[in-house]
């Protein structure tokens, strides 16, 4: 199996107002939304949910990432113990790759510029990336001027030669799919999904159907072209943003976040069994696309989760500069330290300095970022007619 990680800071903010009409983006409100009960609840619990806010994703986020921490421990032979909960810590990189296409969505406003966008989601991913590339490539890297210049452009994941998406610090190559996800998104957000079930379910499909395809490729190019490739990966981002249309429109199908999770764990157990390629993505899909919304209708209706507490949101918080040093510090600690001797410790220990780091990172580079783009002036909206007086819509890399 190979190993991933999962390397996004997404933010959390919903700017969706719950009324009895649900306004598509770019487009003339939609007066038939179905009002089911989860619908209803979200508009009976509106004051009390935190509209502009979905902690609990936040808090899931850190999940996500620590279970690829577990993966690249396990796979470094410093776990000793029974691998089942790090094997498939690979399924970390679905579960961003779905929560970007959601919380676009879910926080897409009508009219913004796509250049507003390019610039927000810039600001979240080029700050580390560009801090922890000049780490690598200063302290220990050894690779030629135009791997190095694809990796900091984070165009890397086109290629398909492991040298070239896996090199200088690994994870950056999941950030070279998100580059592309939302250099697409300004066009994607103008699909209005009236029928976003189906969607996610044409979704489903081609994301199931790609193990089959990549079979009579070689195993190098069948794993590069299943979990590496932009465009497929691009799948899972769509499901996202059909799931974020399913909760917009009143339409989920009332899975409560427990129910949903149990399934999830099953699915992270058993994939690990599935035949081919299939664990790496497909096994894990279906899951994950109802864990997130379950996550966000349990936020919107004040039911009960633990992903929302104040702990939870601020380690989701930090994960992603965790992602992006976690790495940096497995592979440091393997050449300067005896980390074998004493594996559990090393692990612990790695962890440690792991948060530590990524507490700075977050501290030094991510927040001055943030600021510096938000005393940056912003492009007018130009909203459309239509919508003037509607509410806002608002296993192998070691």
């Amino acid at each position: 199996m190979r190993i991933l990680f999962p390397a996004h800071d997404e933010y959390i903010a919903a700017s969706w107002a719950t009324q009895s009409r649900i306004v598509p983006l770019f487009g003339p409100p939609c007066n038939s939304a179905p009002k089911g009960r989860e619908f209803t609840a979200v508009q009976n619990h509106g004051a009390e949910a935190n509209l502009g806010r979905l902690p609990s994703l936040t808090g899931m986020r850190f999940i996500a990432a620590f279970i690829v921490f577990g993966f690249h421990i396990n796979a470094a032979g410093l776990w000793p113990y029974l691998d089942v909960p790090f094997r498939q810590g690979a399924t970390g990189v679905s579960f961003f790759f779905i929560l970007s296409g959601f919380v676009l969505t879910w926080s897409a406003r009508p009219g913004t510029r796509p250049a507003t966008v390019w610039r927000r989601r810039a600001a979240k991913i080029f700050p580390n990336h560009l801090a922890t590339w000049l780490v690598v490539l200063v302290a220990a890297a050894a690779v030629s001027p135009a791997t190095a210049l694809a990796n900091l452009s984070l165009i890397q994941a086109w290629f398909p030669a492991e040298s070239v998406y896996f090199s200088l610090n690994t994870p950056a190559w999941s950030l070279s799919c998100e580059l592309a996800f939302y250099l697409a998104f300004p066009l994607l957000i103008k699909w209005r999904m009236r029928k976003p079930w189906l969607i996610a379910s044409a979704a489903v499909f081609a994301i199931l159907t790609v193990p089959i395809i990549a079979l009579s490729m070689p195993g190098p190019l069948e794993y590069w072209f299943v979990f590496v490739f932009p465009p497929v990966r691009a799948l899972e981002f769509v499901l996202g943003m059909a799931m974020a249309r399913v909760v917009q429109q009143g339409k989920w199908i009332g899975l409560g976040l427990w129910p949903a999770s149990a399934l999830f764990v099953a699915a992270y157990v058993g994939s690990w069994y599935l035949p081919a390629s299939f664990p790496y993505v497909a096994g894990t899909v279906v899951p994950l696309a109802l864990l997130i919304p379950a996550a966000a209708v349990a936020d919107l209706t004040g039911r009960s989760s633990p992903w929302r507490s104040k702990p939870m949101v601020w380690l989701g918080t930090v994960s992603f500069a965790f992602y992006m040093v976690h790495q940096i510090v497995i592979r440091s600690s393997e050449k300067l330290l005896d980390v074998h001797a004493l594996p559990l410790v090393a692990a612990l220990g790695m962890f440690v300095v792991s948060m530590l780091a990524a507490w700075l990172l977050y501290r030094l580079v991510e927040v001055p970022a943030e600021q510096f783009i938000k005393r940056a002036p912003r492009p007018a909206l130009i909203t459309p007619a239509s919508a003037r007086t509607a509410p806002p819509a608002d296993r192998r890399a070691a």
